[in-house]
């Protein structure tokens, strides 16, 4: 199943190759994009261009299996969400709108088939792992692990540590977890995350300093 949006029959999707430039440009050229942009890419899937579509899924395919692993924790519900992220771009091709960055739309779809999936799935959650390094020095920071190979003792209590870490990254509250993952994860900033949870960024910057202080505080018996 996680395999249907690369699946040619279903999407009638060509080659998976970039694109060449052609008659559709003149799409991006009214949103005054960059031909080469995915937004202007997206248009032109918009347009009809099925080899663009194929193009945008291939870049982006694994990159979505892995916010969505690090959001639900399982790896075949993962695979099935990316899947269900490109079907719903595919289907919403001809209302897009390039208003925003073509990764800020992706990631908004992602994130509200994360948050339905954990809301319906709620009660059947077991402990979860989140592998998530500490917060950054400007709102927090927890102690460095050595690069050596550690000893017996080093690798208890790191795991420790972790255990730690995943038990209360997944006890703060749903949109203070969706950023502290975008943030350290996906390497997206304050305006591409407000983007996606649709805050200012300055609103972006306190959601995500009261998630990383709630952390610190949780583990300042690590620190």
């Amino acid at each position: 199943m996680a395999t249907l949006v690369l699946d040619n029959s279903v999407l009638g999707a060509g080659a998976a190759s970039r694109p060449d430039s052609g008659p559709e440009e003149n799409l991006a050229s009214r949103a005054a994009l960059d031909p080469a942009s995915d937004a202007a890419i997206m248009l032109r899937v918009a347009a009809g261009d099925e080899a663009c579509f194929n193009y945008l899924v291939e870049k982006y395919h694994r990159a979505m299996i892995h916010f969505l692993f690090r959001m639900v924790r399982n790896q075949a519900v993962a695979e099935e969400l990316a899947q269900e992220v490109f079907l719903r771009v595919y289907r919403s091709r001809e209302s897009y709108r390039a208003e925003a960055k073509f990764t800020t739309w992706l990631y908004r779809i992602a994130t509200n088939l994360a948050v339905n999936h954990a809301r319906d799935t709620r009660h059947e959650r077991s402990a979860q792992t989140i592998y998530l390094d500490a917060p950054d020095e400007e709102t927090g920071s927890t102690p460095d692990v050595a690069d050596d190979e550690p000893s017996v003792e080093q690798s208890m209590m790191r795991n420790e540590r972790m255990a730690a870490i995943r038990t209360h990254v997944m006890a703060l509250p749903e949109r203070q977890r969706m950023a502290v993952l975008m943030h350290k994860y996906d390497g997206m900033d304050y305006r591409q995350i407000g983007e996606v949870l649709k805050l200012s960024e300055s609103a972006t910057k306190s959601l995500l300093f009261r998630a990383y202080q709630t952390l610190r505080d949780k583990l300042k018996d690590f620190v």
